[in-house]
């Protein structure tokens, strides 16, 4: 009998919190605050998920995406951390490195990486670094012994274009002259084909997902080097990981370290987030929803199409590696700031 009536109370306690919070949703609307610009990846993901994760939220919230660029993200974090009201009707999409100015003390920064709660990310990227095969470059053992180093496109000291070169001569001793100024990836491209620059550091999933890589491949006109992952790509398995050639080259531990720390941002993909302070109780129901949402047939079919791999990472996933980048030591945040040119 006790059993029943524990079970009873039970059910009517579940019941009533999710009553609840469907009356909360009820004819309300949620808003994905956009770090940047209208047409690039960090703004078309989220574009893409909103449809389909009104329909997973109790009461079926419109989902309204709102740009709001700046400073890399900072400006759309700030907003989120700080101006948001703390009820789980504003989401963010920012770039993942956000953390990096956190780390080397940007005064723009007012927010705490590690304290938003994390909804989740809809893939989970990795790097690679190629140059121009008909360069002299064939192997990264060339690359270091090099007395001319080659030239590399880069839009600005918190993309892969710079940071990912002064990594690899920070822990691999590899040595490269950044051309920074373009816009953005597709200016680069241009200027690979024009050989202005002969090498760049885009995603992994760039490389593979779109033109001019698809037929640079089929031509033969690029040589990848190297890749981030911790294991090899499937679509590179003659590839040498960064990992690899660090045990390869004997790097110290605090250089492993800083590539740990600096690496784990792509990894995060096109995270999502949202105020600290909203009740737990939503910020499972968006982390939920936003899983159903990637695993929907209709979104899966529609992403292969446009050749956009899913590989989703959990909120609970980005909690934990939020926290752990943050926690660094003082020696890991002064190379960090070589490494981002600050």
């Amino acid at each position: 009998m006790k059993r029943t009536i524990f079970a009873l109370l039970f059910f009517l306690a579940w019941s009533s919190t999710l009553w609840a919070q469907e009356s909360f949703y009820q004819g309300k609307a949620i808003r994905i605050i956009i770090g940047s610009s209208a047409g690039g990846g960090y703004d078309l993901w989220p574009r893409f998920v909103a449809p389909y994760l009104g329909q997973y939220i109790p009461g079926k919230p419109d989902i309204i995406p709102q740009n709001m660029p700046g400073a890399g993200s900072i400006v759309a974090a700030n907003y989120v951390y700080g101006v948001a009201k703390p009820d789980g009707l504003t989401l963010g999409a920012i770039n993942p490195a956000l953390y990096f100015d956190q780390l080397v003390g940007r005064k723009e920064v007012q927010f705490d990486f590690s304290k938003f709660p994390w909804i989740g990310s809809p893939e989970q990227n990795e790097i690679l670094h190629y140059i121009r095969a008909d360069t002299p470059y064939r192997t990264v053992e060339e690359l270091r012994n090099t007395k001319e180093p080659p030239r590399c496109g880069s839009s600005g000291t918190g993309t892969t274009g710079h940071y990912i070169p002064r990594l690899l001569e920070e822990v691999l001793g590899i040595k490269s002259k950044i051309v920074d100024g373009y816009q953005g990836g597709a200016e680069i491209d241009l200027a690979v084909e024009r050989g202005e620059v002969v090498c760049w550091s885009p995603l992994v999933a760039t490389y593979f997902g779109r033109e001019p890589y698809t037929s640079w491949r089929k031509k033969g006109f690029t040589r990848v080097l190297l890749q981030t992952g911790k294991k090899r790509d499937a679509r590179l398995p003659d590839v040498p990981t960064i990992y690899e050639l660090m045990d390869q080259y004997k790097t110290p531990e605090s250089g492993q370290r800083l590539a740990r720390v600096v690496l784990t941002a792509v990894t995060l993909g096109r995270p999502i987030m949202t105020t600290p302070g909203v009740p737990p109780e939503r910020v499972k129901i968006l982390r939920e929803a936003y899983a159903k949402a990637l695993s929907d047939p209709k979104l899966l079919a529609e992403a292969k199409k446009r050749n956009w791999e899913v590989n989703p990472l959990s909120g609970e996933g980005m909690d934990a590696s939020a926290k752990e980048v943050i926690a660094q030591p003082p020696a890991v945040i002064e190379r960090m700031k070589w490494v981002l040119g600050r």
